[in-house]
């Protein structure tokens, strides 16, 4: 009897394991391979199903659609975590939420919610989808999380809990059957996907954060900033430098100088984690601070814009894929030193696996120090939450490098006064007098703000609202005036926002509102400048011509507290009543959408050519037969209407123009940023390629054809190249190969526009004018002593991404509704002087830099250069006319300020 109960037991043993296994499949019985096997991707509806399949039949996952993408998929966050924690899930995302936020808790209170609470991590796979290993690891890894049953998972699904994100489902399922389409498993490749993996900007999808324009972006970030707030997140990139397997964290300075302390070196404590284990498994190749270009200046990314909010944001740039590679000899990454401790050895084949292996190491390592350290986690995010309302609300200033520079100027100039310490040490150090410190360092005009008020009677409202809607994506406090308020001797109507820098995330609004101060960085003195990651200066609220005014001491007053997260409607506004007709100012943004669904309705618009009242020059006039059709537009898009109180004296009638926006084969980021513009702003248009332009006849088509940031090769490229085997290339794809040559496509461009096209172009576009031989030249450049020209080298002019204030021309059509000054973002963009004759040809000068200090944002080594540069003209060509803008007017849909600089091109 003891034998058959026995046998018994172990067959009913034996049945439950099975049938628990087969209720798991693995990902090779599901995807037909293993998410290392060489040659072989998949895409999202196979892997949507198989995230489906183990929510239904683990009691450890939950799947949950975090919203559309642009292509109207499903976006999925599995969360998993033990049973036990999924029936408390409510009150352990209340607990992170209120921990990470840090108001109205005390400190004794806030250890025990620690205790209580369970640390949330978040791990993300697929942002960029040429980027193979970042799905296929998030997919194993979540199989193994659910699966293993060793005592190091339990311990992390008894105290973590998990937030398993695919980030980009729609260029998962590009990439994924554009590699398998090939029939043959050694021939597939990743490259030549037709269009850009994420429907508008491609791997600019990592560079929307701190402002959210893709519904991707608003997705994650809602979980990220608002729902969730998790103590840590893992974002998922490749690839790695040469010579090494991966780079990753701590990372390479400089690093923004709002954030905590706490924040850094949280940064360092996981990447501890991580390298420690990869050694530990004999997984060399690890490199990280000067190991590698990453650094934690800038704000935009998913990963970046975590930084800003106390959450330790963690990147690892990883080699491999579907097809193996070498692993090349860099012999200075042999030698070990503390940028790569542990050197990978060259290596003939590394496959797909290795890099899925040492990602789900990663993973672990992450999730192995949450569990062990899950009450440090979420206290000391509430440390450092609690800390930035202290700075918030007191005085308090943040160490800018202009600041270390006033103290050294400042002692420069009066060192004679003083007599320095003869201790040796003390001047081999560099001390100099304390007092420099407190009458220069902290300054009373030098501190940071307690908040910033918005007024509400701006002059663009609408845009103000898209403004104020970024911070709350982002998961900040607005508040909001109930009645009129005067601060200061300024009186601010009601509805004007406040956001106070007394919030847990008072580094992000500070981002949002101060300018970046980069640090001057130089390989060694008097060398050549390091770029930056990224961008030096972006601050947004610049960007969007937003007006604010800084409140340096504590102040209250009838405030609204705003629910977080909620997003704001456009302002509430009504059409008012007008026998003469209406008057839409030129300053709004949202004039033009409201204008073009007038336009494409039949209504008759014109532009003013003179100010009336307080209406300026450019702005819209609507005959007052248009009222029905004007109304639910005033309401839908929240724009200021005044009653004509007269037919105005001089206007133009417009017309919409047949529009060309350049794109290429694989896609343009910068056009795709405008592709969408156009779109939310009710603008017809054409995307038109190479193939196209070389046929001519485009005066036929189109009236202006749009060059944003690329296609035009530089003077002396003959361009024309493709570098793919056309005849490899889909039949519906076929229109799209190409580029742009000096030899075809140029004439054509010019016969354009000499028969009465216009052409505008951006940033690198603008060498269409050395090709046409108009008379501008580069300004940036030195006389050699040979008298030769060369341009002028790194090592005194380097202006990376910034924002820069330039003078525009506001009496010009092409400027209407622009400020007399405007902030510009400027990415080493090109800078014209004209030749005498230019004018007599007709050129207008449409903006330019009058002063030698133009910065307002970021790094502009050598600024003084600028002084008098031209950064826009037009040039009359035959009929018609080339516009040409240095700056990145519509730099990836931020640049709110400058998009007028488009619009106005596209009226006739």
């Amino acid at each position: 009897m003891k034998r058959i109960k026995l046998m018994a037991f172990l067959a009913m043993f034996c049945w439950t394991f099975l049938a628990f296994a087969q209720s798991i499949p693995t990902p090779r019985d599901h995807f037909g391979f293993g998410m290392g096997d060489n040659f072989m991707l998949s895409n999202y509806t196979q892997t949507e199903t198989y995230f489906k399949k183990l929510a239904e039949v683990s009691d450890k996952a939950k799947l949950v659609s975090i919203g559309k993408t642009e292509e109207g998929r499903e976006q999925y966050m599995m969360i998993v975590t033990s049973p036990e924690n999924h029936a408390r899930l409510d009150r352990l995302r209340e607990i992170s939420i209120n921990m990470a936020r840090a108001e109205g808790i005390s400190d004794e209170e806030a250890k025990v919610l620690a205790k209580e609470g369970k640390a949330v991590v978040w791990i993300d796979g697929g942002l960029h989808s040429t980027e193979t290993v970042g799905i296929h690891q998030l997919t194993e890894t979540i199989y193994q999380v659910l699966t293993r049953e060793d005592d190091e998972t339990k311990r992390i699904l008894e105290n973590v809990v998990i937030l398993f994100v695919h980030a980009n489902p729609d260029g998962h399922e590009k990439i994924g059957n554009w590699y398998m389409r090939e029939p043959t498993p050694e021939k597939r490749s990743l490259s030549g996907l037709p269009v850009l993996y994420q429907k508008y900007i491609g791997h600019d999808n990592n560079r929307d954060f701190y402002i959210q324009n893709m519904k991707e972006s608003t997705n994650l970030g809602y979980q990220l900033f608002v729902e969730w707030i998790p103590q840590v997140m893992y974002n998922h990139h490749q690839r790695g430098p040469a010579g090494s397997v991966l780079a990753g964290p701590p990372y390479r300075d400089p690093f923004n100088h709002v954030f905590d302390p706490m924040m850094v070196t949280g940064i360092d404590a996981v990447g501890a984690a991580m390298y420690n284990r990869l050694n530990a498994e004999n997984k060399p190749g690890f490199t990280r601070m000067n190991g590698s270009v990453f650094s934690t200046w800038y704000n935009g990314g998913l990963r970046t814009t975590t930084h800003f909010h106390n959450i330790i944001g963690i990147l690892t740039e990883i080699i491999g894929g579907p097809n193996p590679e070498e692993v090349p000899l860099v012999p200075d990454r042999l030698l070990p030193n503390s940028n790569t401790p542990f050197p990978v050895t060259p290596q003939k084949t590394w496959v797909f696996q290795q890099s899925i292996d040492y990602s789900v190491s990663m993973n672990f390592a992450v999730l192995d120090y949450a569990a062990r350290n899950s009450d440090h986690l979420l206290y000391n995010m509430y440390n450092m939450g609690q800390r930035s309302i202290d700075r918030g609300s007191s005085d308090f200033w943040t160490p800018y490098p202009r600041k270390i520079d006033a103290i050294k100027a400042a002692y420069e100039a009066n060192k004679d006064k003083y007599q320095l310490s003869s201790n040796p040490f003390t001047r081999r150090g560099g001390a100099i007098p304390s007092e420099f410190y407190e009458e220069v360092y902290e300054a009373a005009d030098q501190r940071d703000p307690r908040g910033f008020i918005i007024p509400a009677n701006q002059d663009d409202p609408a845009t103000v609202v898209k403004f104020i809607n970024a911070l709350v994506k982002t998961g900040i406090r607005i508040e909001r005036t109930t009645a009129s308020y005067s601060l200061q001797g300024k009186t601010y109507p009601a509805g004007s926002f406040v956001v106070k820098t007394d919030q847990a995330f008072r580094p992000h609004v500070l981002d949002m509102f101060e300018p970046q101060d980069y640090p001057n960085d130089f390989q060694y003195p008097g060398g050549p400048p390091i770029r930056p990651y990224d961008a030096a200066g972006w601050t947004l609220a610049y960007q969007m011509g937003i007006q604010f005014d800084r409140v340096l001491d504590a102040f209250d007053g009838p405030f609204e507290t705003l629910p977080y997260g909620e997003l704001l409607a456009p302002p509430a506004t009504r059409l008012p009543s007008s026998g003469n007709g209406y008057l839409i100012s030129a300053v709004q943004n949202d004039a033009f959408p409201v204008v073009n669904e007038l336009l494409k309705q039949g209504v008759r618009v014109s532009r003013v050519q003179q100010a009336e009242g307080d209406i300026p020059a450019g702005s819209f006039f609507i005959p007052s037969s248009a009222e029905r059709r004007l109304a639910p537009l005033v309401q839908q898009y929240g724009i200021t209407v005044t009653a004509a109180r007269r037919q105005p004296a001089q206007t133009t009638s417009i017309q919409p123009t047949r529009v060309a926006l350049f794109d290429q084969y694989g896609g343009s980021m910068p056009s795709g940023w405008v592709r969408w513009m156009l779109e939310q702003y009710n603008f017809d248009f054409q995307l038109i390629f190479p193939k196209e332009i070389d046929a001519g006849d485009l005066n036929k088509k189109y009236d202006v054809i749009l060059f944003i940031s690329g296609g035009i090769p530089p003077v002396g490229s003959r361009g024309g190249g493709f570098g793919m085997d056309a005849a490899s290339i889909p039949a519906e794809y076929q229109h799209m190969i190409g580029s742009i040559s000096a030899d075809k496509s140029i004439p054509q461009l010019k016969k354009f526009m000499e028969q009465g096209g216009k052409v505008v172009t951006v940033g690198s576009a603008t060498a269409l004018a050395y090709h046409l031989d108009l008379p501008v030249r580069n300004a940036l450049v030195e006389i050699q002593p040979d008298g030769t020209e060369r341009t002028l080298p790194g090592e005194k002019y380097f202006v990376p991404g910034s924002v820069l204030v330039t003078r525009v021309d506001t009496s010009l059509p092409l400027n209407w509704g622009l400020k007399t000054h405007t902030d510009v973002l400027f990415n080493n963009s090109p800078v014209f002087k004209i030749r005498p004759e230019a004018k007599l040809q007709g050129f207008q000068i449409l903006s330019w830099f009058d002063t030698k200090t133009p910065l307002k944002s970021g790094w502009a080594w050598g600024q003084s250069y600028l002084e008098d540069g031209i950064t826009a003209f037009s040039a009359p060509v035959g009929k018609g006319s080339l516009v040409a803008y240095g700056p990145e007017i519509t730099y990836r849909a931020q640049s709110h300020g400058t998009f007028k600089m488009l619009f106005n091109n596209l009226y006739k």
